[in-house]
């Protein structure tokens, strides 16, 4: 896969916590992991995430309440629930909530991998036709009302910094060169005078990302340009 998709793994038994990170890593995903529930849901708000894999029997808060409470902050990252075997409560429960797919323990690598694939092909990964929003963790984007939102609040962008916001999402998971983002949003012609983008790029951080100096959404690729990774 070119794009390596970023996955939260929260599982609390340690055994399968390291083999399944061990296994998606070798299949390309960027893997972070929480042991409980608490910690996943900190984690989930604070970085996107392209899947969530999510086991329901989890220490200081259960994988349904953790499913729940991304839904209701407005986080709509596809979260692939792990349950017990035999407990079809769980399964009806998640799905209710806002899950987008179960698996059952114990289970094959195999299968969650091929799990996850059919999650992510049926992802949105930008503004889809006939959609004029952008969800990702805390940021929601309403190009249709051009207005952004980060965790509820709303952010204040400039015209330019909403257009440049515009084309790294429509351009997720691509490394644009400063010249080619210059040519997209500005309409110059390649010029050694990069540094708008540069000054454009750290207010944009500043405004939507939670840690501007550790960004999660806008990327520095260094010696070439800036990837948005969601």
């Amino acid at each position: 896969m070119s794009y390596a998709p970023r996955l939260l793994l929260v599982e609390d038994e340690p055994g399968l916590r390291l083999t399944l990170t061990d296994r998606l890593v070798s299949e390309g995903y960027v893997v972070e992991t929480a042991s409980d529930g608490e910690d996943g849901l900190s984690r989930a708000m604070a970085q996107a995430h392209d899947v969530i894999v999510l086991d329901v029997m989890l220490p200081r808060m259960n994988g349904l309440d953790v499913c729940r409470s991304l839904r209701q902050r407005g986080v709509q990252t596809p979260v692939l629930m792990l349950t017990a075997r035999g407990q079809v409560a769980d399964k009806v429960v998640g799905l209710k909530l806002g899950a987008d797919d179960y698996l059952t323990k114990p289970f094959e690598t195999i299968e969650l991998l091929a799990r996850l694939e059919a999650v992510l092909r049926r992802r949105p990964s930008g503004p889809q036709p006939g959609s004029n929003t952008y969800r990702c963790g805390d940021l929601v984007v309403d190009f249709r009302r051009m207005e952004v939102t980060r965790a509820g609040v709303p952010v204040d962008l400039s015209a330019r910094e909403l257009k440049l916001l515009k084309h790294f999402i429509e351009h997720r998971g691509e490394t644009l060169s400063r010249d080619a983002l210059l040519a997209d949003v500005w309409g110059y012609e390649a010029t050694p005078m990069t540094r708008t983008v540069d000054v454009h790029v750290a207010g944009l951080r500043q405004k939507i990302e939670a840690n501007p100096k550790l960004p999660v959404h806008i990327l520095t690729i260094h010696g070439f340009g800036y990837k948005f990774a969601g």
